[in-house]
This record gives structure tokens, sequence and C-alpha cells, in this order.
């Protein structure tokens, strides 16, 4: 949807959105370090999952313009319902393809985890 020349996000993605980046958040400020220590496991795998749910939010508003187009049987689709389905349909479709292995993002952004944490 395009409003004023600025892209409106419905708001199931805007929350997905922000769960991810609260997530990243704290994924960040669990995993800092003093000087010359080093994460454990659990922070590891803290800020991995961040970084796939970042990828998967990424994923997910990729996917999202090609079905806003679509238009629906009205007799069998269509309606509120519909819009609520696809929503939570496409958030599934991006978690499953970051967990995959994505386009490479949760791999980038692990990475950049892990050294903000060394400095």
């Amino acid at each position: 949807m395009m409003d004023s020349g600025l892209l409106t996000l419905p708001q199931a993605d805007i929350g997905s959105f922000e769960r991810s980046k609260a997530r990243l958040e704290a994924a960040k400020s669990a995993a800092t370090l003093e000087p010359g220590a080093t994460l454990t496991d659990a922070q590891k795998k803290s800020a991995r999952k961040a970084a796939e749910d970042f990828e998967a939010v990424f994923i997910t508003q990729m996917l999202n313009p090609i079905f806003e187009g679509l238009s629906t049987d009205s007799m069998f689709g269509g309606g509120q319902s519909e819009e609520v389905y696809r929503s939570l349909m496409l958030d599934e479709v991006g978690k499953s393809v970051a967990r995959r292995g994505g386009f490479g993002i949760a791999d980038n952004v692990y990475t950049q985890l892990l050294k903000l944490q060394e400095a």
C-alpha cells in the first residue's frame, strides 16, 4: 500500500518486525562481555536465533508485495480473515526459508553480533 509516497505496513507485520528487533537487541545486550572474555554457548545460540528472526522478517517483507495484488474468490475466500491468514502464512514461509539458510543475511548479522561483543 502506498500512502503519500510512504510505504505502510500492515499492523501484524509491524509487530513481527518489532519483536524481531527486540530479540536482536536483547541478544546483543545479553552477550556483552568483559575484555578478554568469550561468549557462552547460550549467548551464541541466542545471537543466532536473533539473526535468523531478523532474516525471517526481511524475507516476509519481501514476499508480502507478491500477494497484495491477488484477487480472491468472494464465495469461498477474501475478507479480513484471509488477510490475517495470508499474513500468518507469509510469516511462517519467511521463518522456514530463514531456517534453511535463507539469503545469507542471518549469517552476516550473526557474525556482526559476535564482532560487536568482542570490541
